[in-house]
């Protein structure tokens, strides 16, 4: 992926490296680096301060790599992942920082200012937000459309962008990969529309890797590149990622064709340029104060410390019955320690190169002796033999790796430690070279000292035969074939006798790991994902659940031994209702950070008290869940803001060694107006005997309302810590803009009269205190329908989309068009509410299209209400041509819900009522 603009020796401008990797760390081609937990584990701090501190080392170390590189590494860092992860099955949940917009926005805003620095002009690294917008699914990411509603969009998947670019902590944004609502976002008028004009974005827009081609190769947009690269740039995107001479042709080409002037690459050019000079590219070195970072910060000791605190704060406790924990290191003669997780720290696609990893297994180690731990992976160690030639699988040569089917005795061949990560994938491990397993695509060789790549080319399946042999599937569905050489992949499906094998448990992982638990005191389970396999960017998760063998090996241990922990490192929140029902203690941590084992480790032995929250809701099941591309996430009930089932761990959730109490709730004016702020105070006391962290939270909820409101809402939250008997008065502000909704009937914000519930408390679901407000704000008036009404500003909606659309009439009296339209079929419909009819109109009015004919039934009350009036679309062909249709309407007055119905395919742009 293209990541740095040429250089123009002629004018003495050096090349600049627009995009370099920087999520939880700094990633850098030949260093090691600071590596923190994973985004997801980093949101679970809660913690704005440290997460400003996270940022500022990041941003110290790629000045220092930078220097280092002598310019050749990237001050533009593409981080944040602000992307709302409306969904726990999302492939790139573990980048996100949650479900939540006022959390994500706030812990991303003080990331991007910890990169940026203090100084009034210079920056230190610059942010760069990803991804532009409503991107949230990796299944057909490239050629997917996100339907999203006007309120969605500006309560929810846009609320997390704004208050690192008002508050001018981030000076770049990526655009997403996906469309939304028909128009592929990297030309989507909200980039010039929200970004540059609305929030005043100080800085430059750069398109994610390869978006242009594919505006034409894969969302079939374009006919051709020259106009994909004039609608980019003219669309607000000023630094294109993809082949540099593609990209160069194809803005030739549309300057020579006039889809763009000179004028549209200056302004791209002079917001790229202005971001350089302020990262102090064109000055002298002493000018800047950035220039002077030695690379002695690189893993410096105190960023070492920093990443052991972010790893110690992100840890959850999920569960604590009896107080199982902390565990007392007098009470243990033995410790069993099981889990294909226990003894490994797995880097992420986005991870840099730690400078050393400590795994749970270490660090539990750590806090006893070696003699003292049992540890035992749980996995079998299999051989495998070749039913062609009865030959065992074995090294032909382990300075490549090579395997072959050439040892005739079960003794010679090799052991393979085999982990099932479930839904048919397995690693396999070659125990005498301790490498896995992996592929060049020609051959198969124990090769590969980590699961890492792209393309995770280290996992396979087995797939079952009728005599009882497996054959094995590389990670692309391609068959393995053994002989006397070598393990071949073949290029066809067909599975004869040199594709079967024989695979023959030597040590059952299971009964090994039952054994340690029943000989042990206490038996700690450490269970997840690997963030590579099963999930991962682009590929969303087939569940949340742990995989099968997992959950087996839980059970089993706990049936061997009741005093069992268990330990989840993952990248999602997982469905653990069998292990939430029955272990006593459950402890949650994201992968990713150097000091992972040493911080799990004080958590479990208490030399650390947990204080992190969930950052999202744990599911009881998917099925709890729409479908992955429903992203309304009011209609399809989605987030703790909008959910009303029962979640097996709520948004905000976390427990503690010790308790705490709230008390005073305080409201500074308990009667407000729209334009005005309030004080809310609470004390916490930490009435328990152990010092520990309590993360305060304040919710809203409007008690009334023209549209459906969230039954809760963030609105602030504090990380507190507090001694034993210490007590703190907690304050939050609370503005009236913070209590308004999208108002799709006026297209603006507009906070309602009325009450308004403020809660305080230690998650969503526990609230302890709450207290009432009077706002005087503005009563919404009934809707207007006699005016131009935008068919996307609807109150309900049954079965619709949303599309582009390309019509290029402008409105009755020329009024502006939004670009979009509602698209549906027979049955399919659409509702206004309140809506005043007046004395009755006598037309309805609608810009529609249809390719084969329909009409639009004007209903009253309900879709299958009073028939006011019916609209005919007349076949338009397959262009279907946008066309103002209009019919005659008789019996309404006064106030009503207005439906549109639709009857055979239709697209509907504006309509309105004429008296």
């Amino acid at each position: 992926m293209p990541t740095k603009q040429a250089a123009v020796t002629r004018l003495g401008i050096s090349e600049y490296w627009v995009g370099g990797e920087a999520a939880h760390g700094l990633v850098a081609r030949d260093s090691v680096t600071t590596v923190f937990p994973q985004t997801l584990g980093l949101a679970c701090t809660w913690n704005t301060e440290l997460m400003q501190s996270i940022g500022s080392v990041i941003g110290d170390e790629a000045r220092a790599c930078y220097k280092k590189r002598n310019g050749l590494n990237g001050l533009t860092l593409w981080a944040p992942t602000v992307d709302m992860a409306r969904d726990p099955r999302w492939g790139r949940t573990e980048e996100a920082y949650g479900e939540d917009p006022h959390l994500t926005g706030s812990m991303s805003t003080a990331f991007a200012k910890g990169m940026r620095g203090s100084h009034p002009f210079y920056i230190k690294a610059v942010a760069t937000l990803k991804h532009f917008y409503a991107n949230n699914n990796e299944k057909d990411r490239l050629t997917s459309s996100s339907v999203i509603d006007p309120r969605n969009k500006r309560e929810y998947y846009l609320r997390a962008f704004e208050p690192s670019i008002r508050e001018g902590a981030v000076h770049s944004l990526m655009t997403a990969y996906n469309s939304i609502n028909g128009t592929p976002a990297i030309c989507h008028p909200d980039v010039n529309g929200i970004l540059k004009e609305e929030w005043k974005l100080d800085g430059f827009i750069v398109c994610d890797g390869e978006d242009m081609h594919q505006t034409v190769d894969e969302h079939k947009y374009c006919d051709t590149y020259a106009e994909a690269v004039a609608l980019a740039i003219k669309g607000g995107i000023d630094c294109i990622t993809d082949d540099a001479g593609l990209v160069m042709r194809s803005i030739r080409e549309a300057l020579e064709q006039g889809l763009l002037e000179e004028a549209d690459l200056d302004r791209a050019l002079r917001n790229v340029f202005r971001i350089r000079m302020r990262l102090g590219q064109f000055d002298p070195e002493e000018n800047n104060p950035y220039a002077q970072i030695p690379e002695t910060v690189i893993y410096h000791p105190e960023h070492r410390e920093l990443a052991l605190r972010a790893a110690r704060e992100s840890i959850v406790l999920l569960k604590n019955q009896n107080r199982m924990l902390p565990l007392q290191r007098e009470n243990i003669r033995k410790l069993a320690v099981i889990g294909p997780l226990a003894d490994v720290v797995c880097r992420d696609w986005y991870t840099g190169h730690p400078p050393y990893r400590i795994s749970p297994l270490q660090g539990i180690v750590s806090k006893l002796s070696a003699q003292a731990v049992l540890f035992k992976d749980g996995c079998d160690l299999v051989t495998l033999q070749s039913a062609a030639n009865r030959h065992y699988v074995g090294p032909k040569g382990y300075a490549d790796g090579t395997l072959a089917a050439d040892k005739p005795a079960a003794g010679s061949g090799e052991w393979f430690q085999v982990i099932d990560w479930g839904w048919g994938s397995h690693t396999l491990r070659a125990i005498a070279n301790g490498n896995y397993m992996t592929t060049n695509d020609r051959v198969v060789s124990a090769a590969s000292q980590e699961i890492w790549g792209w393309f995770v080319k280290e996992q396979f399946t087995f797939d079952p035969q009728d005599d009882g042999t497996v054959a094995i599937q590389t990670w692309n569905g391609r068959i393995v074939s053994a002989d006397e050489q070598s393990l071949r992949v073949k290029d066809d499906t067909h599975i004869g006798e040199a594709e079967k094998f024989v695979k023959r448990t030597v040590v059952d992982g299971m009964a090994e790991a039952v054994k340690a638990a029943r000989e042990s005191d206490t038996a700690i389970v450490v269970v997840g994902n690997h963030p590579l396999i099963n999930g991962k960017e682009e590929i969303d998760r087939p569940d949340l659940t742990l995989p099968p063998h997992q959950e087996k090996l839980i059970q089993e241990v706990y049936k061997a031994n009741p005093n069992t922990v268990v330990v989840v490192v993952g990248s999602y929140p997982f469905a653990l209702n069998w292990v939430q029902q029955n272990i006593p203690a459950v402890v949650y941590t994201a992968h990713g950070g150097q000091e992972l084992g040493t911080a799990v480790a004080d958590v479990l032995f208490g030399d650390y008290n947990p204080a992190g929250r969930l950052n999202m809701t744990w599911y009881r099941s998917a099925d709890q869940l729409p479908d992955m591309m429903d992203y309304d996430i009011i209609k399809g009930k989605r987030t703790y803001m909008y959910f009303d089932g029962n979640p097996l761990y709520p948004f905000g959730y976390g427990l503690s060694y010790t308790n705490f109490e709230y008390r005073d709730l305080k409201i500074s004016k308990l009667r407000m107006s729209a334009d005005e702020k309030v004080n809310v105070r609470v004390t916490v006391e930490n009435k328990g005997q152990r010092a520990g962290d309590e993360v305060v939270q304040l919710y809203l909820r409007a008690n009334g309302s023209r549209v459906k409101r969230p039954f809760k809402q963030l609105q602030g939250f504090k990380r507190i810590h507090l001694r034993p008997g210490e007590k703190r008065t907690v304050e939050f502000i609370l503005s009236g803009t913070d209590l308004a909704y999208w108002d799709v009937s006026r297209n603006r914000y507009a906070v309602e009269t009325g009450i308004y519930t403020l809660m305080v408390g230690g998650s969503s679901a526990d609230i302890y205190l709450e207290s009432a407000i009077q706002v005087n704000g503005e009563t919404v008036p009934p809707r207007n329908l006699f005016q131009i009404t935008q068919a996307e500003n609807y109150d309900d909606y049954s079965g619709i989309r949303l599309d582009e659309c390309r019509d290029t009439g402008a409105g009755p009296g020329g009024s502006r068009l939004s670009g979009v339209c509602v698209t549906g079929r027979d049955g399919d419909w659409i509702c206004y509410k309140d809506a005043d009819l007046g004395e009755g109109p006598h037309f309805f009015e609608a810009r529609a299209a249809s390719s084969d004919g329909g009409s639009i039934e004007v209903r009253l009350h309900s879709p299958d209400g009073t028939v006011i009036g019916t609209c005919p679309v007349p076949a338009a062909g397959s262009k279907q041509k946008w066309q103002t249709h209009a019919c005659t309407i008789t019996g309404s007055s006064g106030k009503h819900t207005v439906f549109l119905k639709f009857t055979g395919d239709l697209k509907i742009s504006w309509f309105r009522f004429i008296s």
